[in-house]
């Protein structure tokens, strides 16, 4: 942190100040021990008896204190009752005396130093920590200021040409962009623009991007700030910062208020354990007078953005506030393609790179995977000392996203090896002869992240909802590596390298049964489970646990469909079991095979190969 001349000075003379003191207290301590003489203590007696032997010299009289010297300049001290004769005695044998008034009571300087002393040397060194800490000089002094500041074109301008696969959200935000241009030309026919915007989708999507296009289209200022920002330990603190920044937001109107993560300030009062909190509410009340104070006018339009709509206060998404909700969802495969091409702008492009197929192949991904995708292909073109980027970067890089790196420090037993390979070439088998199933893309026993290997598929195009056909074929495709190790080395070789499959798989049925409907003996129904929720400041478990019986009905179903499945699996296998030997085999010389690589190996030994049929899902 750089440290102020002002800020030098007062240290340097906070430091002369107590190094001053602290010498003045040893000096003074010095001299005391050095120039006071070594006095000894006598009682009254012992001095009676030096005087009646001429021992004593001169004394000195303050009250009762009696103290001077003796024969050879020793110094006494003694203390002595009222003694009429004392006076008399000491003329007799002739010794010098002084009197003087006693001493009146008080603090000594040394005592005031040696008191005061200590707690000026803890001032200083409190003082000293309390100015080093990151904004301390004026941390009280703007605590409630808002930590936004406008972005202009200085900070890269973002348009709608830089955002993708969003085309409904933006094409929402247009008018935005036209009223901040033209006010009037919105409100001619007695309009009003929303005063707030929620963008409503999962991370990575987008959302900020839109926010800052809008800006850069608009060519006006935005002021960019994340709700825990708003956040603090002293109650208050946060309805300051949100008074400040609409004050700071006024002065640069027209302009854009984006607010990520408005469900730290937003989230529904009255909830939680334990009641409210105060700073927080203070905050949220706060923002919901400045949206109901500000006018259209003004020309702010405050943007929010959140992933967890089911939270926020009623009060935040009426009418008046935040009137418009758009929905910033996972983009689709043409979507995906359109972002790509935004990402690749500026990255050299092999020829033989699709841009659609990575679109299809990569379902599911937002905005910002696919970012993260472009940037780990380049980087790895680079480590191989390409001079552009080509097809088996990205898959390369679609691998290490969604599996993890390489692990090449990883071993495998040749007999492991040969597991892993007809484990996952089982599961290709399943695939290909399943009808419903996704088109094969590649099959690979390359240890990555957690897995030893992996069979992944291309969907053709997105899909919203699932068959039952499809789902089943799941199901087996997923039972296809423990069917292949059963078939090939006997149950007693089966391994726990097809647990994660099992698990999927049993979840997917459990979803087929209690939530899709697709038990004939339970019906179309849907069966819940234990919910925690949030009800007047209390966790209230929903009562959706099901019977006992029907929990086991769901078993007994839920089993139906995997038996059912590896069944199918077993069969199919059987049947192909020279396929699956010589995908095996293959794998073991490759590690990784395409689908087309796959399919002319399989064409070159069964070229009149049949479909096997889809269980129904109960056998």
């Amino acid at each position: 942190m750089a440290i102020s001349s002002t800020e030098k000075r007062f240290y340097v003379f906070a430091a002369c100040v107590v190094g001053a003191l602290v010498a003045i207290a040893l000096v003074n301590l010095y001299q005391a021990r050095e120039v006071a003489p070594r006095i000894e203590s006598l009682t009254y007696s012992q001095f009676l008896d030096d005087l009646q032997l001429g021992r004593v010299r001169s004394v000195t009289l303050s009250g009762h204190e009696i103290h001077g010297f003796l024969t050879g300049d020793a110094a006494f001290r003694t203390y002595a009752a009222d003694d009429p004769d004392l006076i008399k005695a000491l003329r007799e044998r002739g010794v010098s005396i002084t009197a003087v008034a006693p001493p009146q009571a008080g603090p000594s300087m040394g005592g005031v130093l040696q008191s005061v002393l200590p707690l000026i040397v803890l001032a200083a060194f409190v003082l000293f920590f309390f100015t080093r800490m990151p904004g301390a000089g004026s941390r009280m002094a703007g605590l409630g200021k808002s930590k936004a500041r406008p972005l202009t074109q200085v900070h890269g301008r973002v348009t709608f040409a830089d955002v993708a696969g969003v085309d409904e959200a933006r094409e929402a935000l247009t008018e935005i962009v036209d009223f901040l241009r033209d006010p009037r030309q919105a409100q001619r026919l007695g309009g009003r623009i929303p005063r707030g915007v929620l963008l409503i989708g999962p991370p990575g999507t987008g959302k900020t991007l839109l926010a800052r296009a809008v800006a850069g289209e608009a060519d006006v200022p935005f002021f960019s700030i994340s709700g825990s920002n708003f956040v603090e330990m002293f109650v208050g603190v946060g309805a300051a910062r949100v008074r400040d920044l609409f004050e700071q937001a006024k002065k640069h109107a027209p302009c854009i208020i984006f607010m990520d993560e408005i469900d730290a300030v937003g989230r529904r009062r009255g909830a939680g354990l334990g009641g409210g909190n105060d700073e927080r509410e203070q905050t949220l009340n706060q923002l919901l007078v400045e949206m109901d104070g500000f006018e259209t006018s003004a020309g702010v339009i405050l943007i929010a953005a959140t992933n967890r709509p089911d939270i926020l206060d009623p009060a935040l998404l009426r009418p008046g506030r935040f009137d418009r909700e758009i929905t910033v969802s996972n983009p689709d495969v043409l979507g995906r393609e359109q972002i790509l091409q935004v990402h690749t702008r500026q990255v050299p492009l092999e020829a033989d790179v699709d841009l659609a197929a990575i679109a299809r192949g990569t379902p599911g991904f937002s905005g910002a995977e696919l970012m993260n995708l472009v940037n780990e292909a380049a980087l790895l073109a680079a480590r191989r000392g390409r001079s552009a980027v080509g097809w088996l970067d990205f898959e390369d890089a679609k691998d290490t996203v969604m599996m993890g790196a390489e692990r090449r420090t990883h071993v495998m037993s040749e007999e492991e090896r040969r597991l892993t390979a007809y484990r996952e070439g089982g599961r290709a088998i399943v695939a290909l002869n399943l009808p419903a199933a996704d088109p094969l893309h590649k099959v690979t026993i390359v240890t990555r992240g957690r897995t030893t290997g992996m069979v992944t598929q291309l969907p053709e195009a997105d899909q919203s909802a699932l068959t039952l056909e499809q789902m089943t074929a799941r199901l087996a495709i997923l039972l296809g590596g423990r069917a292949a190790e059963e078939l090939v080395f006997g149950r007693s070789k089966v391994t726990s390298g097809t647990a994660g499959d099992i698990e999927e798989a049993t979840q997917f049925a459990r979803l087929m049964v209690t939530r899709y409907g697709l038990s004939e003996e339970l019906g179309p129904v849907a069966y819940g489970e234990n919910r925690d929720e949030v009800f007047l400041g209390h966790s209230v478990a929903r009562q959706e646990t099901v019977a006992e019986q029907t929990a086991q009905v769901i078993a007994t179903e839920v089993r139906k469909l995997i038996d059912s499945a590896l069944r199918c699996a077993r069969d199919i296998l059987s049947a192909r079991r020279e396929e699956l030997d010589a995908l095996a085999e293959a794998l073991l010389r490759h590690e990784t095979l395409s689908g087309r690589q796959i399919a002319d190996l399989l064409a070159s030994r069964a070229p009149e190969r049949r479909t096997a049929s889809v269980p129904s899902g109960h056998g």
